[in-house]
């Protein structure tokens, strides 16, 4: 390669070296180094000589040069040449001080040549650094700073020339003013210093092993005598710091003599620099370095600089950390490393000191001595042995910090403690407690803060998880702590204060436990009367049963925390009871179990607690010891006020109470805790007043006498008389705490009630329980009685009287009983319902009063009719009426709003206790009336406009109806009487909107019929085939689709009338009458619908009704907006007009344009009659084809444009036409007439597109109306009732219908519509061919245009060969190639051409005429848009595939020659095609030198074309290059080609032509010229893509040219193109031609 070629690029690359661009930029240097590591020295020779000849080139350039010169020399130092060595040393060092100013970046480039250069040649850059190092001169600023860096990278080399380099520097120091000399010679100082440190460190290795640290101590402590003396105080921040890391350095090398003199003065110096700077890592790391070496030579005056030392180093190691900005963690760590130091020269004054700073309760200062106190636990253990017990001592002040932050640092210290010794000393266990302490944190509430505003901020959850990890950690790591933590843990369990560390506690006693049980050790049995602050056993059963239950709210944890609990139930047994160890292995492993398989969701919380009470009963039969049991039930009434704050657990308490005192025997033990647990409780609480109610109820199992007379008493004591001991003294507020007391015990009578056996009760009920509550919820006033107004006294009233009643209805199975008070119960619960707020549901007086009703019901004597009417209509309106459960009722003064879950719970129960009153009221009169007394109560609200109120009322009824159904007992041949009237009201609901009314409704209607075939006297077991039928339709009607809903009530219907009375018919149709009006326009289609179906099963019998009924539904039809109760409406009306053909449609077509949905609704209708249908698809056909479809109008006076608009009575013929095909009776009469109404719609639609429809100035919206769409629309509809589902299918997925209406997408549309019906509907398209082909010759444009896109289109199918059709088309599309229009010409075009994919067997036959009309298509003038040229192109690609060779042999050059010019048109489509025409033309040119000669012409034309911006290009340039790849004579391209070059696969191109390049050398040597030509042509391409794969192409040409095959090559003109690129707009462009230009070697 010549010379100037080479150095023509590297010129250009040189000056390229600065581009705008980055990539360019990287690129340059790397194909700059590329060049550089081939011909070194000669591109080292062009950078010198391009920065000599550029003196005045920028910074920013020149740098990038320089940077180059480094990577080179870096990479390839060994074989440059020792001149080249000698000339770049003196270029760098020339560049380095050339200018007296420091311009940081252009010098540091030429120091970092010198650096990487020293790295072989240490002793040619110290001759020429050394000579502008000169004694008594002051050097530039860069030289001293080369020597450092050098220092740095060539230890070995360097260190010898130091004594040299000191001795010469330090004259220097004194003459340096300026502080940037003074911070470069310091540093200097710094790096010579530690150079040496490591030389010395080393020696082993080193070249020199005889150099010693005293041969540089006299220099180095006089250049620190100036550095220390002088520069320390310099007012730069950046000097002092600098000089101050270079002292620390230094020290280790000075004299020990010198270094003890001088401590007293370089500590104080160095620490004093804390103030003046924030950089204190740099500082801390000096001062670090200073005590080390002072220390290593047992410095005596460094005791005197203790206490100056110590302040300073606690206030570094104090300062606040962030781990996200690493200078302070490494300056906390290396003031830690300096107490390390101190600690082994100082331990006693430094322990103290630090002891000492514990007192100060200043945060930072506590956090800083923690620090440090666990670095020396950990760091220095044989030195803190003996001072274990001071630490102990001193560790209490900072333990007691209320900061998170102190706290976090003493769990640290204290997990160093335990891991030393420390905890098993006296005090150790105010270690464990703290621990303890703050696994029992709460949560943070800091909603007021900022969050992540200190990065060190510890939350109370951050603290209470590390203090939880530290208990596992020690319990499981620490063997030696097993005897402090055990059983000492025991005693957290049971306060209060330590509740939320139970979890981690009882993981730590478990495993403390499990290790101490295995180990068979005897500290695992606990003597509690040894261990006096532990809890009793019986505390600590109490707990631990207290702990399990609230395992519902824990579920969420993870499983192991939940059952841990257990287990340390049942690892502590033997320290609780000997006697529990058999009921616990037993009763406990189900438990477990059951925890296993639920979740949060699924256990049931009551039933857990109910499963815990009898363990606890099992568990105190099993201890079998009144006295133990008596002192548990003692200690649990004593353990009360611990959970004020956790009133689920502390009801569940009030349980373990009642169920302890059940098996207590003493009678005095039973009324004393039964007086404390009244006393103590706190009433005004709901879910306490529950408790205490539940566990007195327990109690009163076995013990109902004592519990009585118990309640009696304290109800009657001073005490319960707002006695100020027990009740505040504020008399309002006492009254307020007695009428809770009050509530208390009303609310105790009824449990009492509940759980007393059923022998006894029954003579207490009226005497001592009702006459109880009386007195305590009526009050005297002047001896009259006012009932309370208190909710609490009012819910608790009607709680405990259902609890009664059910007590009653539990015992009356057993024995009759008259309550004779019933009555009076009711009317008062009923009082209780009429007060509550109709608009809201804030309390659960509703449910209560209902579900003691339904439990009141059933009791003797019965209610008379009146009060029953009264009962179920107040309660019934009470809850029907109420606001949805989402519904928000607004604030009170006295109430809180409930939360949404709590409301929907409320919700709930009410309607729930509504359903139970009323299966009550039916129980007591199971028959029709009985039934409808209730349901008249529902009725109305069944179709109510709010839908809550409906699906309540629908729930209700059919519950209602099951519970009948399930209870009936026909004794005799009764008539269900109200069967019509409750299945015309109830059926229209079965099309709710709401699907749980839907589905509510068949329920309701199987139960009627169910009910009916009872009564019809078929027995129980009878199944009727219809109505088992009926819950299955349930699935269909949740399907919201019209004509589910219309067929599900359909056979809804069907069945119903087949069990209907004649009676019973006229009710039922007027009651669906009334739904035609329903409030939801879903029951009025319902309506309609089971009326039509029950008129055409049943009208026959209501011939009298049926003139009124049509009169009815013909005046409906106009007012119902309900569209599908029109349809259905419109449906009955038209067997009215059905008989006036005629008139109706001249009535139709007249109507205005578009159509309201009345009229579209009639059309529609219309079709309901095949031959009606047929009569009308006639009709419409002959008018549509004698009518002018548009006339041209003038758009406006002013423009002189004409505008098609469409001809009245075609357009309305067409929407007719539309709306009648939409009724699917009319597929019969459209099948019949289908090839005909087909093509009449296809022309139809082809006249039009693009036409307006005619303006009605009386009616706005005449000109909104699509006449395209109107005829694509109908079109569509006929292909449906034509039942061509996969041309319909293939249509809608081609988006064809849109494409159709529209002008500009017209064709398309119809393409998609003849490829449709070519594949999927076939045998239709003879019939169709031939209506079609008389429009061909028609005047109006637009239906020629549509007719030829069809017959184009069906040429691409085998189909019309099949079917015979190939002539006629093909005639056809001849014909068409001289049509006026250059549209049908270029859809003729297309015809012609598809042949060859329909049927390309007949491409022979017509290969004289295909050829003919392609060539001429190709050479067409009149073709503006090139469409036909592009066709023809297309076209001829197709038949070449198929034609013979005898054929086109020919014209294979001629072809050729045409389509070359088009391979770089500008249109993407143009170009594909030609490609794609090259490549079918191979096959008849293979084996012919000629045709050779042509695929070589253009093969770098379609390689470079393989990056064209276009995809479908690339493919084309893919498949063109595969087919030709046979000719082009080498087997390597050929089989490359087939094996890359897929159409769907990636492709590598850079590697793909890095490959071909070696090919074509290799086997087209005498080419490479002509190829190198070709490829330089399309530096200049309009495509950037393109120009960056012509520059690649020439690179990887170059890379891989042999030396000798370069004489092929014009590398003047490659060089000079590339230099061209170089310089192009697109930096891809610049980056490949700075890529190519790397081979240039």
């Amino acid at each position: 390669m010549d010379h100037t070629d080479v150095e023509q690029v590297t010129l250009a690359l040189l000056d390229a070296a600065n581009d705008k661009d980055s990539e360019v930029q990287d690129q340059v240097r790397k194909s700059m180094l590329t060049l550089g590591k081939q011909q070194p020295d000669r591109v080292l020779a062009m950078c010198q000589d391009y920065l000599l000849k550029h003196p005045k080139l920028v910074v920013s350039h020149r740098v990038v040069v320089l940077q180059t010169i480094e990577l080179v020399v870096g990479c390839r130092i060994e074989e440059i040449s020792a001149p080249r060595i000698k000339s770049i040393i003196s270029l760098a060092s020339d560049e380095m001080t050339r200018s007296k100013e420091v311009i940081p970046d252009w010098q540091q480039a030429a120091s970092n040549i010198l650096v990487a250069v020293g790295n072989k040649h240490i002793n040619d850059i110290m001759e020429e650094i050394l000579s502008k190092f000169q004694p008594g001169v002051l050097p530039h600023f860069f030289v001293v700073q080369t020597l450092a860096n050098l220092s740095d990278s060539n230890v070995y080399g360097m260190v010898p020339f130091l004594n040299a380099i000191l001795g010469t520097m330090l004259p220097m120091l004194s003459m340096a003013k300026q502080d940037n000399m003074k911070w470069v010679f310091s540093s200097a100082l710094c790096h010579f210093s530690e150079s040496i440190l490591e030389y010395l460190a080393n020696l082993d290795k080193a070249p020199d092993p005889t150099v010693r640290k005293d041969a540089f101590s006299s220099e180095i402590y006089a250049a620190f005598d100036i550095l220390f003396n002088n520069w320390l105080q310099s007012r730069e921040p950046k000097l002092r710091l600098t000089v101050g890391e270079a002292v620390g350095s230094m020290c280790h090398l000075m004299a020990n003599d010198k270094l003890e003199e001088q401590i007293p003065r370089i500590i104080p110096a160095i620490m004093s620099l804390y103030k003046k700077n924030t950089e204190h890592y740099v500082i801390s790391k000096s001062l670090c370095q200073v005590l080390e070496a002072s220390v290593n030579m047992g410095s005596r005056v460094l005791e005197t600089q203790l206490d100056g030392l110590l302040l300073a180093l606690h206030q570094q190691v104090s300062a606040p950390v962030d781990y996200s900005d690493p200078p302070t963690v490494k300056n906390h760590n290396e003031a830690l490393r300096c107490f390390s130091l101190l600690a082994n020269s100082f331990p006693d004054r430094l322990v103290m000191y630090v002891l000492q700073k514990l007192e100060n309760s200043n945060e930072r200062s506590r956090m800083g001595s923690l620090a440090v106190l666990r670095h020396l636990i950990n760091s220095s253990s044989s030195i803190m042995e003996s001072k274990k017990l001071l630490i102990l001592a001193s560790i209490r002040q900072p333990m007691a910090d209320h900061s998170n932050k102190v706290k976090k640092r003493v769990v640290q210290v204290i997990s160093a403690m335990a891991h030393h010794g420390y905890l098993e000393l006296e005090g150790g266990e105010l270690l464990v407690r703290f621990i303890v302490q703050n696994c029992a944190l709460h949560d943070t509430y800091q909603s007021h803060q900022r969050p992540n505003a200190d990065p060190e901020d510890v939350t109370n959850e951050a603290l209470r998880a590390m203090c939880d990890s530290t208990l596992h950690l020690l319990t499981t790591t620490v063997g030696r702590l097993a005897d402090v933590l055990w059983p000492k843990l025991l005693y957290y369990l049971t306060p209060s204060q330590y509740s939320i560390a139970t979890t981690p506690l009882c993981k730590s006693l478990i495993v403390l436990g499990n290790k101490k049980k295995s180990n068979q050790e005897p500290s695992f049995k606990i003597d509690f009367t040894q261990e006096v602050n532990l809890p009793s056993p019986h505390t600590l059963m109490i707990r631990l049963l207290e702990n399990n239950c609230n395992v519902v709210e824990e579920a969420e944890e993870e499983q192991t925390v939940i059952k841990c609990k257990f287990v340390s139930l049942t690892d502590i047994y033997i320290n609780i009871h000997p006697n529990t160890e058999t009921v616990w292995e037993k009763e406990i492993p189900p438990l477990l179990s059951l925890l296993d398989e639920s979740t949060a969701e699924s256990l049931d919380k009551k039933q857990w607690d109910d499963k815990l009470l009898k363990l606890l009963s099992k568990t105190l039969t099993s201890i079998d010891d009144d006295k133990w049991v008596c002192q548990f039930a003692a200690e649990a009434t004593r353990y009360l006020s611990t959970y004020n704050n956790a009133l689920e657990e502390k009801s569940f308490l009030y349980r373990c109470i009642g169920v302890t005192l059940q098996q207590c025997l003493n009678k005095e033990v039973v009324k004393k805790q039964l007086q404390e647990v009244l006393l103590a409780a706190r009433h005004h609480d709901a879910i306490e007043r529950e408790g205490v109610a539940t566990g007195v109820g327990l109690c009163a199992n076995s013990h109902l006498e004592g519990t009585l007379a118990k309640l009696d008493e304290f109800g009657k004591s001073d005490a319960f008389k707002k006695s100020p001991s027990i009740f505040n003294l504020l008399k309002e507020r006492n009254e307020v705490e007695v009428e809770k007391v009050k509530s208390t015990l009303i609310l105790c009578y009824g449990h009492v009630a509940l759980n007393a056996p059923s022998e006894k009760i029954l003579n207490r009920v009226d005497q001592d329980i009702l006459r109880c509550i009386s007195k305590h919820f009526n009050t005297k006033v002047l001896g009259i009685k006012v009932e309370t107004k208190d909710l609490t006294m009012k819910l608790s009233l009607i709680q405990s009287i259902g609890l009664i009643a059910k007590a009653i209805s539990r015992c009356v199975k057993k024995q009759g009983y008259i309550f004779s008070r019933k009555q009076e119960l009711i009317s008062i619960m009923l009082d209780f319902m009429k007060s509550e707020p109709s608009d809201s549901l804030r309390t659960p007086v509703r449910p209560l009063v209902m579900t003691t009703c339904a439990n009141l019901i059933p009791l003797d004597p019965p209610l008379g009719e009146s009060e029953s009417f009264d009962l179920l209509k107040v309660c019934v309106n009470s809850v029907f009426s109420l606001p949805p459960d989402t519904h928000t009722p607004e604030k009170t003064k006295d109430e809180e709003n409930l939360d949404p879950k709590q409301r929907k719970a409320l919700y709930k129960d009410t309607l729930a206790a509504l359903q139970e009153l009323l299966r009550s009221v039916l129980a007591r009169d199971p028959s029709p009336d009985g039934l409808q007394s209730i349901f008249k109560h529902i009725e109305s609200w069944l179709s109510s406009v709010h839908d809550h109120e409906r699906e309540r009322a629908i729930t209700a009824t059919s519950n209602l109806l099951a519970y009948y159904l399930q209870n009936l007992n026909v004794k005799s041949m009764v008539s269900f009487h109200n069967l019509g009237a409750l299945l015309g009201r109830l059926s229209p609901r079965c099309s709710d909107p709401q699907p749980a009314v839907r589905a509510a409704a068949v329920d309701s209607i199987y139960a009627l019929l169910s009910i009916q075939l009872r009564y019809e006297g078929f027995s129980l077991d009878y199944k009727d085939e219809a109505v088992e039928g009926l819950p299955s339709l349930k699935e269909a009607l949740e399907n919201p689709d019209h004509s589910v809903l219309y067929k599900t009530c359909s056979d809804l219907t069907k069945v119903m009338t087949k069990r209907l009375p004649q009676q019973q018919l006229t009710t039922m149709v007027f009651m669906l009458f009334e739904g035609l009006v329903d409030s939801q326009t879903n029951c009025c289609r319902a309506s309609s619908v089971i009326l039509n179906t029950l008129l055409n099963n049943r009208g026959g019998g209501l011939q009298d009704l049926v003139p009124e009924m049509l009169e009815v539904l013909h005046v409906r039809l106009q007012s119902i907006t309900e569209e599908q109760v029109r349809v259905a409406v419109g449906q009955t009306v038209l067997i009215l007009a059905s008989q006036h053909l005629q008139t109706v449609i001249n009535t139709l077509v007249n109507q205005p344009l578009p159509y309201d949905s009345w009229t579209s609704e009639m059309w529609m209708a219309l079709g309901a009659d095949p031959i009606v249908a047929n009569q009308i698809i006639e009709m419409v056909m002959e008018k549509l084809s004698i009518t002018a479809p548009y006339v041209d109008k003038k758009e406006s006076m002013m423009r002189g444009g004409m505008t098609k608009v469409a001809t009245n009575q075609p357009l309305a013929m067409t929407c007719g036409l539309k709306e009648l095909l939409l009724n699917g009776h009319t597929q019969e009469p459209a099948v019949g007439l289908f090839p005909q109404l087909f093509s009449c719609l296809t022309v139809r639609l082809g006249a039009s597109v693009g036409v307006m429809a005619p303006k009605d100035n009386a009616h706005k919206h005449s000109g909104s109306l699509h006449v395209a769409g109107v005829a694509a629309d109908a079109l569509r509809i006929l292909l449906a009732r034509a039942q061509l589902d996969e041309v319909m299918k293939r249509l809608d997925e081609d988006n064809a219908w849109d494409a159709m209406k529209e002008q500009n997408t017209h064709v398309t549309g119809i393409t998609l519509l003849a490829r449709a019906l070519a594949k999927h509907a076939g045998p239709r398209l003879p019939a169709i061919v031939e209506s079609l082909c008389p429009s061909l010759n028609n005047i109006y444009e637009s239906q020629r245009i549509t007719v030829t896109a069809f017959f184009s289109e069906l040429l691409n199918h085998h189909v019309v060969t099949e079917l015979m059709l190939i002539d006629v088309l093909m005639n056809n599309m001849m014909e068409r190639i001289s049509d006026p229009c250059c549209t049908v010409r270029m859809l003729a075009v297309r015809g012609l051409g598809n042949i060859a994919v329909g049927s390309p067997e007949k491409v022979n036959k017509y290969a004289k005429e295909l050829l003919a009309a392609m060539s001429s298509g190709m050479e067409e003038k009149d073709d503006p848009g090139k469409l036909i040229t592009l066709e023809a192109m297309s076209g001829l690609s197709k038949v070449l595939l198929h034609l013979d060779k005898k054929n086109v042999h020919l014209l294979v050059v001629y072809i050729f020659m045409k389509i070359k010019p088009f391979l770089e048109s500008e249109n993407d489509d143009i170009r594909c095609a030609s490609i794609l025409l090259m490549g079918n033309l191979s096959k008849f040119g293979s084996g012919e030198q000629i045709f050779k000669d042509q695929i070589h012409n253009v093969l770098v034309s379609l390689l470079l074309h393989l990056v064209d911006p276009n995809t479908q290009v690339v493919k084309a340039c893919k498949y063109a290059m595969r087919v030709c790849a046979p000719v082009v004579g080498s087997e390597q391209i050929t089989t490359m080609f087939q094996n890359h070059l897929h159409e769907d696969k990636s492709l590598h191109y850079g590697e793909f032509i890095n490959d071909l390049t070696k090919y074509l050398i290799q086997d087209f040597p005498g080419m490479l010229n002509f190829y190198h030509i070709s490829v330089i042509q399309f530096f200049k391409s309009s495509w950037s893509e393109v120009r960056a794969a012509a520059a690649m192409f020439i690179g990887f040409l170059l890379g891989n040219i042999q030396q000798e095959q370069l004489s092929h090559l014009n590398m003047s003109t490659i060089s000079k193109g590339l230099v061209m690129l170089l310089q192009d707009p697109d930096p891809v462009v610049r980056v490949k031609a700075a890529e190519a230009m790397g081979h240039f070697h």
